[in-house]
């Protein structure tokens, strides 16, 4: 017994020493040790994973990498992609060999029948149903509104007294409540006022982040392990649920103030009761009766797009600012030549899309550091990707859209410079392929509120660099969150100056 020990640990060694000289003549940051897989060091660089996925996919001859889980636990393997010729095949060409599947639908539970969570046809009812109520008539009137009241009566409040007081302030919480609260008045027709001069805790708005977190956690942990969790109710998933009942008692809550009469009841046009309205007609539901929870799921997975992309897109836009004044200096040259002297109030969304620099900017921050930095595919059936890789259906495929942006081969030796004039071609935008610029996914699945979420963007940060000037509070760190949105790990803490526009 004591000679058949001493060879499995000289044989384990031995693999153990091969692997290890093997990954070190690849010069990968990972090792493939036996029984643990590649586990341990993803585990020991969870809390700097984009980077540290980057560093490997950068390493390898076609930018796709399979990370091995425990070999005694079984789909824990994952297949790393920043290849855009194997991500424009997943998302466009072979589209409906990649749907959301099982395995996403059984880690992202929380988001039940919404779109996020949803495949075939009642992905095909979401998407019917939602782009028909962003192209209705009134709805650009309704965003312009919306956005530039919560400006005038949250915002502008808040920063000014920021400013005036010279005290640091977390732009990321502020942009967070900034966002939660338009898409609650959008969606809800409700203002939770959490944007305001005592910063309230609103249990809802908070949840968001600490569900996101959980959601990565499920993804590098073993789904048997996060599943005990989640029935005894400790750790990441005791987060996850409390989020899920937060979410449940705010929706549920404005649903039934609202009441979830047909838009016909409404004289003005407004987006839940156009989702009512468009589901039933789509599907012949009661709306009164079993809808119910699926509006509540579909809210939910709106409100998600539209509180976190943006608000965590507009705090590394602004941190990317504040490490290029003249960056900044530029976009406000520029929104002052549009306005003629006019004030930044008199500004619509057509003029702000004529912003193309300040439109360069945005796309930047989005290249750089795009909000949902990966997408989870698997495939339906067993398929052979264009770089070779074989996959079947029970392998976990992880794009990684971080990465992309940091790719010498898409974007030049410049790629890490924040450079807006990538974008600018003369007087116009230039255009960029999406699968080599995902940060509004790309093929049938590009984001619907693509338009919206970019004119909102434009409306905030024109906003805010016409009246201010950002600056980091000098030693504070900024690295992005461990979450499936790219949120900042300890916020982003600024000093506002005010700037004096007054036309004379």
């Amino acid at each position: 017994m004591l000679t058949l020990l001493i060879i499995i640990i000289f044989i384990s060694i031995s693999i153990s020493t091969t692997v290890f000289l093997h990954m070190r003549r690849r010069h990968l940051p990972i090792t493939n040790w036996p029984f643990f897989g590649m586990t341990p060091d993803v585990l020991l660089n969870a809390n700097r994973l984009h980077d540290f996925t980057t560093q490997i996919l950068k390493l390898t001859n076609d930018a796709t990498f399979m990370v091995k889980g425990p070999w005694f636990m079984t789909n824990t393997n994952m297949l790393f992609i920043s290849n855009p010729t194997n991500i424009h095949y997943m998302l466009s060409k072979n589209f409906n060999n990649y749907p959301k599947g099982p395995q996403f639908r059984n880690i992202f539970d929380i988001l039940g029948d919404g779109i996020f969570n949803s495949d075939h046809e009642l992905w095909e009812l979401h998407r019917k149903t939602t782009m028909h109520v962003l192209k209705h008539p009134q709805f650009q009137s309704l965003l312009e509104t919306t956005i530039k009241q919560k400006l005038k009566t949250g915002l502008f409040p808040v920063l000014n007294l920021a400013a005036s007081t010279g005290r640091e302030t977390d732009l990321q919480e502020i942009f967070q409540r900034f966002t939660f609260d338009a898409i609650s008045i959008l969606l809800l027709d409700f203002d939770p006022e959490s944007l305001s001069i005592d910063l309230p805790f609103v249990p809802c708005e908070k949840a968001f982040t600490d569900a996101e977190e959980a959601l990565l956690w499920r993804h590098l942990l073993p789904e048997k392990f996060w599943k005990l969790q989640k029935k005894l109710g400790f750790g990441i998933e005791k987060k996850l649920s409390e989020a899920s009942k937060a979410f449940d008692e705010f929706i549920y809550k404005c649903l039934d103030l609202k009441g979830l009469q047909n838009e016909n009841d409404h004289p003005k046009f407004g987006m839940l009761t156009s989702l009512i309205r468009g589901f039933e007609q789509q599907t012949g539901l009661n709306p009164s009766g079993n809808i119910k929870n699926f509006i509540k799921d579909t809210v939910l997975n709106l409100m998600i797009a539209g509180r976190d992309t943006t608000s965590t897109a507009l705090s590394w836009f602004f941190y990317l600012l504040a490490k290029n004044p003249t960056i900044e200096t530029k976009i406000r040259e520029e929104i002052k030549e549009k306005l003629s002297g006019r004030k930044w109030e008199n500004l619509g969304l057509n003029e702000l899309g004529e912003l193309v620099y300040l439109h360069g900017a945005i796309c930047e921050a989005l290249r750089l550091y795009p909000p949902v930095a990966f997408e989870h595919k698997s495939p339906a059936k067993a398929d052979v990707l264009p770089s070779g890789h074989v996959v079947d259906e029970e392998t976990k495929i992880i794009l990684s859209f971080y990465t992309m942006g940091r790719m010498e081969e898409l974007w030049g030796e410049d790629c890490m410079e924040f450079r807006p004039e990538r974008w600018v071609s003369g007087r116009r935008i230039k255009h960029e392929p999406s699968y080599k610029f995902p940060a509004f996914h790309a093929g049938p699945r590009t984001c619907l509120g693509k338009d919206m979420g970019l004119n909102q963007m434009k409306m905030v940060a024109s906003a805010v660099v016409w009246h201010y000037h950002v600056e980091l509070v000098e030693g504070h760190e900024v690295c992005a969150s461990d979450s499936i949105i790219l949120q900042m790990k300890y916020g982003l803490k600024i000093r506002l100056f005010a700037i004096d526009n007054t036309i004379n």
